[in-house]
């Protein structure tokens, strides 16, 4: 049976472009409900400005509370050798580096174009190297970005081939603005390989536009077994105009499971956990699940 990989960022990309703040408690608390359910790959924040995202500044709190007793990898983000030393300082055990394709995106996220954030980005490597942190990487705008338009596949796979060459063991493609149609999503994926030949990639998927079933589907026949979700579907990224709606959790996990792809994930403990996440940010979610309060469907 094929069975993929399902890492939940509902409590950094999900929390990060909501209008209230989460506070840690909740959050470890949510952490641990989604590890209980199976969950066994999980974002708990990230290392940026507070000024910046608010909603992220007690990451280094959430990581703290959390490494002693959580058997799931806990994964946080870096941009900055700052936010390297702060993760280090957490204990961090696995960071994700993240860098845009597009300028555009780079310049809004990061303050630099795509070239000096990935140089900026070699420090933070040796940093956390040095450290023993595991290190994996993210492309955001790995398909199109909201400033500069469709991303060349040549454009990506050298930014994720750099990635590469600083150690990432996992390199994550992301569809920031969930505007990929499967045939874009196969021409992307399929240039990164010839650059980056023996490290297995990931998605990070957007369903802005409804795709995102599609999209998933799409990777698996091109081999893809790590996919990451927001449980109910919320977040996006504040610096990408129209990056909202991240793939639900319990969708993918519904839609997974309905085609015989195991996920290691308790379904009736993840609606559970979606049901405390809309009473933490206080509104509805937008996953197509949660809109009917539905239990995704147990594999057959």
């Amino acid at each position: 049976m094929t069975e993929v990989l399902i890492t939940e960022v509902v409590l950094r990309d999900g929390l990060q472009d909501e209008p209230v703040t989460v506070p840690a408690h909740e959050k470890v608390r949510l952490a641990r409900g989604l590890v209980d359910a199976g969950v066994r790959a999980l974002e708990v924040g990230s290392f940026v400005s507070a000024r910046r995202v608010p909603q992220l500044a007690d990451t280094g709190e959430v990581l703290r509370a959390l490494l002693p007793d959580t058997p799931a990898c806990l994964h946080t983000l870096v941009f900055t050798e700052r936010g390297a030393r702060q993760a280090i300082d957490a204990g961090a055990k696995s960071v994700r580096l993240v860098v845009s394709a597009g300028d555009g995106h780079s310049t809004a996220n990061a303050g630099v174009p795509a070239a000096a954030a990935l140089d900026r980005l070699a420090g933070c490597a040796e940093l956390l190297t040095g450290a023993g942190v595991a290190l994996e990487a993210s492309v955001a705008t790995a398909f199109a970005c909201p400033f500069d338009g469709d991303t060349e596949p040549d454009r990506t796979a050298d930014v994720a081939a750099h990635l590469g060459r600083l150690g990432a063991r996992v390199v994550h493609l992301a569809d920031t603005i969930g505007a990929a149609r499967p045939s874009r999503l196969r021409a992307v994926v399929s240039a990164v390989p010839d650059e980056l030949p023996d490290v297995p990639l990931g998605l990070h998927l957007h369903n802005t536009y409804g795709r995102a079933a599609a999209n998933a589907w799409e990777g698996l026949s091109l081999g893809i077994r790590r996919f990451d979700a927001a449980l109910g579907g919320i977040g996006g990224c504040p610096f990408a105009p129209g990056a909202s709606g991240n793939v639900g959790t319990d969708d993918l996990v519904d839609f997974f499971h309905g085609e015989g792809i195991a996920t290691g994930i308790d379904v009736a403990k993840l609606a559970e956990v979606r049901d405390q996440v809309g009473l933490a940010v206080g509104h509805r979610l937008g996953s197509a699940l949660a809109a009917i309060s539905a239990v995704p469907a147990p594999l057959r």
